[in-house]
This record gives structure tokens, C-alpha cells and sequence, in this order.
């Protein structure tokens, strides 16, 4: 077996309208569908992220708080490529979205930025 690439990664909102809004409205992430499982009272919201890859977006019925901080087993986080870290974040603040101070990662010498989704997922922003 190889493994080729990451096909998706898949998050459950803790309220669907305000997700789909942050993740289609302000990151701009194309829809390319989005279903009512009546069933399991769920929405399942597929968004194809530039590089192919794609983030699925849930809702299920009163979901359990995510401890975002201090960190715990499991996702981490999420990191975006961007080509100008401070431009992006600059574009967030912007937006009124808070995000952490830019730093440069010791190892590689890229710079990184934090802004958190509207469920305190953190998310990264990492520069090319």
C-alpha cells in the first residue's frame, strides 16, 4: 500500500449555518454538495479545498464541546497554505476574525499564523 495524498478531513459543527458561513463565506472553500441525512438529523456539507483535497462539514444534535485548549489527544489542528501569511491574517482581522501573532517555525524558517473556527477549532495558516 501507498498512501497518495489526504482525501478529506471531516468536522462537526456545533452550529451548521455559522460553520457553513465561515468556511463558504469568508474562506471562500467551493461548495460541491451538501445533503440533509434526515435520518441522523444531519447536515453533510462536502468543500473542495484548492489543492483537491476536501473538508466535510456535519451537524449532528447537540455535539460534545471539543477541549481545544489545553490541547488534547486527537486533531490538533488544521493548517491552510497561503503565499503571505501576513496578508492573510491582515485579511481576517480585517474581518474581525482574531488571530495570534505571526511566528517563524524553528525548523523550516516558514511563518505561521493561529485564527480558530467558529467552534475553537484552531486552525493555521502556514507560508509557502
Amino acid at each position: 500500500m501507498q498512501l497518495k495524498a489526504i482525501h478529506h478531513v471531516a468536522l462537526i459543527c456545533g452550529d451548521y449555518a455559522r460553520s457553513r458561513a465561515f468556511y463558504v463565506d469568508l474562506l471562500g472553500l467551493r461548495v460541491i454538495a451538501e445533503t440533509l441525512r434526515e435520518e441522523r438529523q444531519s447536515w453533510k456539507l462536502d468543500l473542495a479545498l484548492p489543492d483537491g483535497g476536501q473538508l466535510e462539514l456535519f451537524s449532528f444534535p447537540s455535539p460534545p464541546e471539543r477541549p481545544s485548549r489545553p490541547e488534547a489527544k486527537g486533531l490538533r489542528h488544521l493548517a491552510f497554505t497561503v503565499d503571505d501569511v501576513t496578508v492573510a491574517k491582515d485579511w481576517l482581522e480585517a474581518r474581525g476574525i482574531a488571530v495570534e501573532p505571526v511566528r517563524t517555525d524553528a525548523l523550516t524558517g516558514k511563518r505561521f499564523t493561529f485564527f480558530a473556527d467558529p467552534d475553537g477549532l484552531p486552525l493555521e495558516l502556514y507560508e509557502r
